[in-house]
């Protein structure tokens, strides 16, 4: 038996002083919601989608309510979720409609024979399993207004914010992964990152471990970072040194920052992040870790 874990991160980014406290707050409520699933009978899958929806909800990460807006003004998400014992996946993209797109991805995964929806099919998809609609301005805060304003301002984007995800195995070792986001502030129209896609923000095999990445997307996407890491302990590498070594990788040869969290299917945790700061949580053992400045690793009892 393996003793379970949820981690979760929530965006590899430069997370701004005043935000620290809520940031911190946020992934380690997603982390013990996550853990409450499991102990109460559901499936790596059930926790992962629970933990990241906690976060799509909260305005202080790139996910659901809160997200980064693109050069039209828009909140548009994307998120992907896969299953390790069958490596099974489920991916949507462009999505204005929905808050939830990790549970939208879910049902990619279990309802068609598809594993990637975007645009406005996913829209007639979820409409089709009975999502309710919201306003996009109800995805839209003053924060990612005040985001887009400076980045048409001055071109750059700052302290923008990032990606969430959820890693998990069970305790029979069975893995899954979730990502999910708002992408780039100021991103093109029709612009679609790393965190939809399979292999680069998100991959899980029971053989080996889960991912969920975070950081620069087209550099990610580039890197195949989460598969990357995977292979990296295909050949033996513990999660933490093939995050470190993934992570640093693609930041030395792309000259872009990131983060990653990773679990292996015997329970082993790593998370690494090249960026200012990444908030990251995981309940193991009754206890829960977490952290956001590097090399900081606080602990509470469950």
């Amino acid at each position: 038996m393996i003793e379970p874990v949820v981690l979760v991160h929530g965006g590899a980014w430069g997370v701004p002083d005043a935000w620290v406290d809520k940031t911190i707050e946020g992934v380690k409520s997603a982390a013990r919601i996550g853990y409450d699933v499991l102990k109460s009978g559901g499936s790596a899958l059930d926790a992962v989608e629970a933990a990241v929806r906690s976060l799509e909800d909260d305005e202080y990460f790139n996910a659901g309510r809160g997200a980064s807006l693109n050069l039209a003004g828009e909140a548009v998400l994307e998120s992907s979720i896969q299953r390790g014992s069958d490596l099974e996946a489920g991916c949507v993209t462009l999505i204005k409609d929905f808050p939830h797109p990790i549970s939208l991805a879910r049902k990619v995964l279990e309802e068609t024979p598809h594993a990637f929806i975007g645009g406005e099919g996913a829209k007639q998809f979820g409409i089709e399993q009975g999502f309710d609609m919201v306003p996009q301005s109800s995805l839209v805060t003053n924060a990612a207004k005040e985001e887009l304003r400076e980045f048409l301002k001055s071109g750059s984007i700052g302290n923008s914010a990032d990606t969430v995800g959820c890693v998990v195995v069970d305790c029979n070792g069975h893995v899954a992964a979730g990502t999910s986001t708002g992408g780039t502030a100021g991103k093109y129209v029709g612009r679609i990152g790393d965190a939809p896609q399979i292999g680069n923000g998100t991959y899980a095999d029971d053989f080996v471990g889960a991912v969920s990445s975070t950081g620069h997307g087209e550099s990610i996407l580039k890197f195949s970072l989460a598969h990357s890491i995977i292979k990296q302990m295909e050949v033996g590498d513990n999660a933490q040194d093939a995050a470190t070594k993934c992570i640093n990788g693609m930041t030395d040869r792309l000259k872009n920052t990131g983060g990653a969290i990773v679990v292996s299917n015997k329970g082993d945790v790593g998370f690494s992040f090249t960026t200012n700061r990444m908030s990251w949580c995981y309940v193991k053992a009754e206890e829960i870790h977490y952290g956001i400045d590097p090399n900081q690793h606080l602990k509470d009892a469950y």
